[in-house]
């Protein structure tokens, strides 16, 4: 199984005409993904490469069916675009734009939560989602996914850095274990998707067997997580901290990884997770390691 997106899920490309928009809507497509549907006022009625061109979501989503969005559009607009999303009928937004105000952030995340509890919002800022074998959406390479293993032991990974969710991806496949699904969530303030959600979903899927988590400083997301982790989880879990050697004060990279004062340090994320029992790797090469351990262990 996976969580969020599987064969089934049929994709509209909200940005498919714009240069970023059709190279990764096109990519996915020949991934296997379900790209049924891009949307552009100004293009309605036209194609890419085959893909029918809308003048909304509403219009993409009664035309076919589709049930998840992914937004490939500059900052200033993806207020309205994710707003039109969930309006137009679909339940999984990705949003991949970076650079989104974080006073749109918190806005639609909160009219979403307030009038679409149903819509689950990825996103933004983030490389999107991967349910390796099935459906990929965003900008993840799909050659360096490992594809489920029937009968085998399979791992979740939740990430909030790009760069090192690719990483985890690949050290994986060069050991030939099996994903379910990678969730890129994104390192912004406010994130549509956290930890907790992930980890929520992969505790409830059966193919699920390990999770890997991919944390950074700034925030306490890794500390809600590692709460939850303790409580309600009885999967093993690894995790990386990245940011160990990040000076306090200075943001690196993520918007949301900054060190204030003696909090969001990834001293205090890996205290937390260690004291929840996941083991937890010093660098990304370990944390594979310790999965490859776990995972032959079951």
């Amino acid at each position: 199984m996976s969580i969020f997106v599987d064969e089934n899920t049929k994709v509209v490309y909200q940005g498919l005409t714009g240069s970023q928009g059709r190279y990764y809507g096109l990519l996915n497509r020949d991934y296997g993904t379900q790209v049924v549907a891009g949307t552009n006022p100004k293009k309605a009625g036209e194609d890419v490469e085959g893909i029918p061109i809308f003048a909304s979501v509403a219009d993409a989503v009664a035309a076919t069916g589709a049930n998840a969005s992914c937004i490939f559009i500059p900052a200033p607009g993806v207020r309205s675009a994710v707003m039109e999303a969930a309006e137009g009928g679909v339940e999984f937004i990705v949003c991949i734009t970076e650079g989104v105000p974080a006073q749109d952030e918190a806005w639609f995340y909160n009219e979403l939560e307030r009038n679409f509890p149903r819509v689950q919002l990825l996103g933004p800022n983030c490389p999107g989602i991967i349910s390796p074998g099935k459906c990929n959406i965003g900008i993840t390479a799909g050659h360096i996914a490992q594809a489920p293993v029937e009968g085998q032991h399979n791992v979740g990974i939740v990430s909030r850095s790009g760069t090192l969710t690719y990483q985890a991806l690949y050290e994986l496949k060069l050991q030939g274990i099996g994903v379910t699904t990678c969730v890129g969530i994104g390192g912004d303030p406010v994130p549509g998707t956290s930890f907790i959600d992930c980890l929520e979903r992969f505790e409830a899927d059966p193919a699920t067997s390990a999770v890997m988590m991919i944390g950074e400083i700034g925030g306490s997301a890794e500390e809600e997580a590692a709460a939850f982790i303790s409580a309600s989880m009885s999967k093993p879990v690894v995790a990386y901290i990245a940011g160990q050697t990040a000076p306090p004060g200075k943001k690196m990279g993520h918007a949301g990884a900054i060190v204030s004062g003696g909090k969001g340090t990834a001293a205090a994320k890996m205290e937390a997770l260690t004291g929840a029992g996941v083991q937890v790797g010093a660098n990304p090469t370990e944390a594979g390691e310790l999965m490859v351990g776990v995972v032959r262990s079951l």
